[in-house]
């Protein structure tokens, strides 16, 4: 499977992550800070200056899954928008939105089910526009098989 690394467009990888990271910053930020900070038990807790690992930590966490889709994109053929979608709805799903949730059954976080569903939903979204900028962008690759 690594032999394909070299077919990977990393261009598309690094858009993916830009628009990873800049939807996060939409999402937490101006679009449901509240709601964020409420599943947390956070509500007006929150820091006005964030440490400086909040603004590197996500992208930097988020990179190896997008290289993981490309990559598995790549080997498993996907080329057409349907199985773009089709394929992101499984990793989001069956990936992302479940480990979310699996993080957020936690004493620590006082409201599992709507942090699950909260940030489920941006990796959900994030995912699924992710293999879309992929697919776009693909290098033409002979079928790996």
């Amino acid at each position: 499977m690594l032999k394909y690394i070299s077919k990977i467009n990393w261009l598309a990888v690094l858009l993916s992550l830009v628009f990873y990271s800049f939807f996060g910053w939409l999402w937490f930020t101006v679009l449901f800070p509240n709601q964020y900070a409420g599943t947390l038990g956070k509500l007006g807790l929150l820091p006005v200056e964030p440490d400086p690992i909040y603004f590197y930590g996500p992208p930097l966490t988020i990179l190896p899954t997008i290289i993981t889709t490309a990559l598995l994109m790549i080997v498993l053929n996907i080329n057409t928008k349907k199985a773009a979608i089709e394929f992101a709805l499984i990793i989001g799903i069956g990936f992302l939105v479940a480990n979310t949730f699996d993080i957020a059954i936690n004493p620590n976080i006082p409201h599992p089910m709507a942090y699950g569903l909260l940030v489920g939903s941006y990796h959900l979204i994030c995912i699924l526009v992710s293999c879309l900028i992929m697919l776009a962008m693909r290098k033409k690759v002979m079928d790996p098989k």
